[in-house]
């Protein structure tokens, strides 16, 4: 059966904020809106607890405040499509041309706001332990190891923020990095402070073993040279994150590291076609710089359709 062809304005790919917040501004501007995302809606801060240098909010549960902004862009007349995953995208045409399980969409601009996803375990055997002792996501598991001893392993905000969360369940918890800690000072203070908590610098995670699922991670403390077997029930890995360019390749710029590369603008090298958020290539990733490109590209957009319409 043929798909059916739909028109909209501008199609935003990525739901989480930067693509929500897009979403929220396009819809203001009464255009027809859609924003389509195959995973999680919010993305990864989705599963953040507790937000507390978004401006003028104390502390907000990311779901929570995903939530708010997606009611915002809905109200607005956005509609967010979570289950229909893309094929393919034609960015060259004019319109431009996404292609979806079910539809054919043709549109004046797509804004990419993909963001990104954890990078994996890089062992050999870590494929086989997934969702048996490897995890990805505290908040979706952490329940599972209430009274156990719980690894997390990654030295970032991202990594921090999970032990401090992981905490709550952990009898015993260990942060394993392999080097010094970059998260910010009031996560670290926080973590150092619990008495649950054993942090491991300079520590690398070199096997994982375990019958059918994680009981032990064999380390090599970098300082010393010692290599030793540490009991876990499960680790949970925070060690970077890969961009979601993957649907995009050939079509936009990128850097070697798949970033698209835009710059404050938030454009791309192909006319209407904006990249928001932890995709495209800039120096500082927080929240509220996810916000204000999905801002910048939405009006950006309008700009870019009215002079379309001009012509």
């Amino acid at each position: 059966m043929a798909k059916e062809r739909m028109k909209k304005d501008i199609i935003i790919i990525g739901a989480g904020m930067a693509g929500l917040t897009a979403a929220l501004y396009a819809g203001r501007m009464n255009l027809s809106v859609l924003v389509l995302e195959n995973g999680l809606v919010g993305g990864q801060i989705a599963n953040a607890t507790g937000i507390e240098n978004y401006p003028g909010l104390a502390r907000v549960a990311g779901g929570d405040l995903i939530a708010t902004v997606q009611q915002q862009a809905e109200s607005f007349g956005a509609v967010v499509d979570e289950f229909d995953e893309i094929e393919r995208v034609d960015l060259t045409q004019s319109p431009k041309i996404v292609e979806t399980g079910e539809h054919i969409y043709e549109t004046d601009v797509v804004i990419i706001a993909t963001g990104m996803q954890r990078r994996k375990l890089p062992l050999p055997e870590a494929a086989k332990y997934e969702n048996r002792g490897v995890h990805y996501c505290e908040l979706c598991d952490g329940h599972s190891y209430d009274g156990k001893i719980i690894a997390v392993m990654g030295g970032g905000n991202a990594a921090v923020d999970a032990a401090n969360f992981l905490t709550k369940y952990a009898k015993k918890l260990y942060l394993i990095h392999r080097s010094e800690l970059r998260a910010d000072v009031v996560s670290q203070k926080k973590l150092y402070a619990n008495p649950k908590v054993k942090v491991l610098l300079e520590t690398e995670v070199k096997a994982l073993a375990g019958d059918g699922r994680i009981e032990s991670v064999h380390l090599l403390d970098k300082s010393s040279g010692k290599e030793y077997d540490l009991a876990v029930d499960g680790i949970f890995v925070n060690i970077g994150v890969v961009p979601n360019t993957k649907l995009f390749a050939g079509q936009v710029n990128m850097n070697e590291a798949g970033r698209i590369i835009a710059g404050e603008d938030c454009r791309t090298n192909v006319p209407g076609v904006f990249a928001a958020g932890d995709v495209r290539t800039k120096e500082i990733r927080q929240l509220t710089t996810a916000a204000a490109d999905g801002t910048t590209a939405a009006l950006l957009a309008e700009k870019y359709i009215n002079l379309l319409r001009e012509q």
